[in-house]
């Protein structure tokens, strides 16, 4: 006999997870993230947190998906996260579980991503006593979260996930981690679940001052070199479209940084590109000339400014930020204008007037058809620059791509030419190599419908490379791209460079076969060498349902350009072969 089980509502199950029931802690948070609405938690179990999966244990209506390493179970959570905006969540045991979170932590912080870290600990009586997997994971993780929590009392858990995800999403986002010791984890009280949240002293600034951005307008009104340097807080505010409405308003150029590439879509004229060590010739020419700098939602990272002191030095400068702390901190601000970025935009476009920009305009925009990115092309080997502009082709670029850390991350960021917010997902801030792919599976589980393409080198493929276990169990459809030249290629190219061609330790020659790797996992392997490889094998894996790993082998000395050395001003660019 077949038993017909008709899917609860959303609204039949919020109220039946708000009911006042006697549970236990386990019970509490697996309760709490689904009226968070959180669609799928990643993790893995250890002895401080089997109370935890034991309330998972038969529990229809939570979604889990077991990681091979916690490493990959919080990379995961970040690229659910950057994909859909929602806090993303990850769970691990206490001891090394938990501390095989924090480069994971360390990733969400620097480039501001809004996640819940869930721990275990060892039982209220023995913390402090060096018990089995015991670790301080609170204080470990102090410098790289926005907030943490210790439970010691099971009642305050409703109420502490609750801040936890309105700490994470408000404001700047970032990183809040919840340490569960088991004890509480399995402790009985009521279940009581907080309508809204108040936290003194917590309370971000989202209107700004009217007059700042009064101030700014006049700035535009006055300047007749503007620019717009746009970062990663354009995406986070989900301003991309206000940010496309002020531009066309103001007709001021814009250059993207790698975390705002996606904020402002590439094929408009007035986009100059990806500024900084690895940027065009026009976007680093132009802050380097322009007037007036407007910074939105970007912190002036040492990799876009270069020599700080040499950083736009004709320009006023203007910054927007939902952080105070970021404004002023590396460049000197003349217009400080605090506030959520989409709000401070829909502001000023009530009064937003064009600017005298037209003989600017036109002198940028000869800079970047006279300097556009390029490369030496081969029909005898296979650059990686062309498997870039080959997946952007195939794909329209309307792929979620992320990439992982090295030249291939470069590569990725100049050539795959991104239209839409959300759709670039990778490390900037800490450079984590071994983020790539699990970050690509957490985006395939919060974006079924779309193609999600995960750029790796040879490197730091084999940092996560048990991750392909998961994609086979579950059939997550990432498609896996190795840019393999067998060596550390961005090592390789600064010793090259400035270390007069003495090469290090940076030989991947020994590195495994890939396509045999995959295939153990019982992921398809296809591998290309040359062009007419790499378009049929490239084309097989778009048309293969399930997940596949594509090898592309290329030219091993090949390196990133435009390159500005350490000690350089952004307009002292190394071209490279090709001028």
């Amino acid at each position: 006999m077949i038993v017909q089980t008709t899917k609860k509502s959303k609204e039949q199950l919020h109220k039946e997870l708000l009911q006042p029931d006697v549970i236990t802690g386990s019970e509490m948070l697996l309760r709490s993230l689904l009226l968070e609405e959180v669609d799928c938690v990643f993790g893995y179990p250890g002895g401080a947190v089997l109370y935890i999966y034991d309330a998972m244990h038969g529990n229809p209506d939570f979604k889990h998906l077991l990681t091979r390493h916690e490493q990959g179970a919080i990379h995961a959570a970040d690229g659910y996260a950057r994909s859909t905006g929602k806090v993303g969540v990850c769970i691990a045991t206490s001891g090394p579980g938990a501390t095989n979170l924090v480069t994971g932590i360390a990733t969400a912080y620097m480039d501001s991503v809004p996640l819940v870290v869930i721990t275990g600990n060892v039982s209220t009586a023995v913390i402090g006593t060096d018990a089995f997997q015991e670790a301080d994971i609170t204080g470990i993780t102090l410098p790289i979260t926005k907030h943490s929590y210790l439970v010691r009392d099971v009642k305050d858990l409703p109420r502490v996930i609750k801040e936890a995800f309105h700490i994470a999403s408000t404001g700047r986002r970032g990183p809040v981690l919840i340490d569960i010791p088991k004890d509480v984890s399995n402790a009985e009280a009521p279940f009581y679940y907080p309508e809204k949240v108040e936290i003194r002293g917590y309370h971000p600034t989202v209107q700004p001052n009217k007059l700042q951005v009064d101030r700014m307008l006049e700035a535009i009104a006055e300047a007749e070199r503007p620019m717009i340097l746009a970062g990663g807080g354009v995406v986070y505010a989900d301003a991309s479209k206000e940010l496309l409405e002020f531009v066309e308003k103001t007709q001021i150029p814009v250059t993207t940084t790698l975390l705002g590439l996606g904020g402002f879509p590439s094929a408009n004229p007035l986009w100059l590109g990806m500024p900084g060590m690895h940027g065009t010739y026009a976007a680093n020419h132009a802050l380097q000339n322009c007037d007036l700098l407007i910074g939105i939602g970007a912190r002036f990272d040492d990799r876009v400014t270069m020599k700080v002191n040499g950083f736009a030095p004709k320009a006023k400068i203007v910054h927007i930020d939902v952080d105070p702390a970021e404004i002023g901190k590396i460049v000197e601000t003349h217009i400080p204008v605090v506030g959520d970025i989409k709000a401070v935009l829909q502001l000023a476009l009530l009064k937003a007037r064009k600017s005298q920009s037209a003989a600017w305009i036109e002198h940028v925009q000869a800079d970047k058809a006279n300097h556009p990115l390029r490369y030496i092309d081969s029909d005898k080997e296979l650059k990686p620059q062309h498997v870039i502009e080959m997946i952007h082709e195939t794909t329209n670029g309307d792929a979620i791509v992320t990439t992982d850390v090295g030249q291939h991350q470069m590569w990725t960021a100049q050539y795959y030419k991104f239209n839409k917010p959300r759709s670039w997902i990778t490390s900037g801030g800490l450079g984590t190599m071994g983020f790539g792919f699990p970050s690509a599976i957490g985006a395939q589980i919060a974006n079924p419908d779309r193609v999600v393409v995960s750029i790796n080198g040879d490197g730091g493929m084999q940092m996560c490379s048990q991750e392909l276990a998961i994609c086979a169990i579950n059939q997550i459809p990432v498609k896996i791209v190795v840019i393999n030249n067998q060596v550390l290629g961005m090592v390789r190219q600064w010793q090259e460079i400035i270390h007069g061609n003495r090469f290090s330790h940076i030989d991947l020659a020994g590195s495994p076969d890939f396509v045999k790797l995959a295939e153990a996992y019982g992921v398809k392997g296809l591998r290309a060498t040359n062009k007419e490889e790499a378009r049929r094998m490239w084309q097989e894996a778009l048309d293969t349902p399930g997940p596949v790993l594509v090898e592309f082998f290329v030219r091993r000395d090949e390196n990133v350009y435009p390159m500005v050395t350490q000690g350089s001003t952004i307009d002292q660019m190394i071209m490279g072969d090709s001028e």
